[in-house]
């Protein structure tokens, strides 16, 4: 293994470390989403820009991750439709209200709304957490506070009131995005590479799941998992999952 792929292991490695000293909020956050789950509702989840929205693609319909994710991915801010695009989108004041309505978020009391954004800083994502408390919803977000500190207040990224996501929400997942996202320099190239906040979401919020699952059990409630559908007997054993929720999450899974 070459020096830089050696380097960019150990750092991914000692994120996710940092990331596990989250223990206690994380099953903070577990426990809510649980009572939730437990009084038959779905949890809400969002990743307000770009590659965030791949935070909520891996909770959803899949091997090992809940049945009962709404899983908000507006084409808006997918990549698929372009990244400028998704930069520009994820910026518009007000969006992210017309989104959220748009997917249900807020029609059930007691509901719970999950945001993962890395940056914690673009207009979607604290009009998100304004929604959420306006609706009054459990707002839980997983972002970086050390690199939400450091932009800016009048950055072109950053909302209006320059809020950072962590201050807005009721339970704050610290996902310890380093600063700048890209990590590892290699000579001759300016610019580093080696991103990060793909890496940091996705254990953030996998490690949720686990919490979640191990909390619903000490309640002796069965939790709602996806078996793979590529092993034998899956999609049987998916299929009450899928019609005990279909009607409630706005996505078909």
């Amino acid at each position: 293994m070459n020096k830089e792929i050696e380097q960019y292991k150990k750092i991914i490695t000692s994120l996710f470390e940092e990331i596990s000293s989250e223990d206690e909020v994380i099953k903070k956050a577990a426990a809510v989403i649980g009572d939730s789950i437990m009084q038959d509702k779905v949890i809400h989840v969002i990743g307000p820009g770009g590659h965030s929205n791949l935070a909520v693609e891996e909770m959803f319909s899949r091997a090992g991750g809940f049945a009962c994710v709404n899983a908000i991915l507006d084409p808006g801010t997918n990549l698929s439709h372009g990244g400028f695009r998704s930069l520009k989108v994820e910026r518009v004041p007000g969006y992210a209200n017309a989104v959220l309505s748009s997917y249900g978020v807020g029609k059930t009391p007691g509901e719970v709304l999950l945001i993962v954004n890395a940056y914690g800083i673009n207009a979607m994502t604290i009009d998100s957490a304004l929604y959420a408390k306006k609706m009054g919803l459990t707002s839980i977000a997983v972002t970086s506070r050390s690199f939400a500190d450091k932009i800016p207040k009048d950055h072109p990224s950053r909302h209006p009131t320059g809020a950072n996501l962590y201050q807005s929400v009721d339970i704050f997942i610290n996902n310890h995005l380093p600063y700048g996202d890209a990590i590892l320099s290699v000579d001759g190239c300016e610019q580093n590479v080696g991103p990060t906040s793909t890496f940091c979401n996705c254990f953030t919020v996998d490690y949720l799941t686990v919490e979640i699952c191990k909390y619903l059990v000490s309640k002796g409630y069965t939790p709602p998992i996806f078996r793979s559908g590529n092993l034998p007997g899956g999609d049987e054993y998916n299929k009450s999952l899928f019609e005990k929720y279909s009607g409630k999450a706005i996505l078909l899974f």
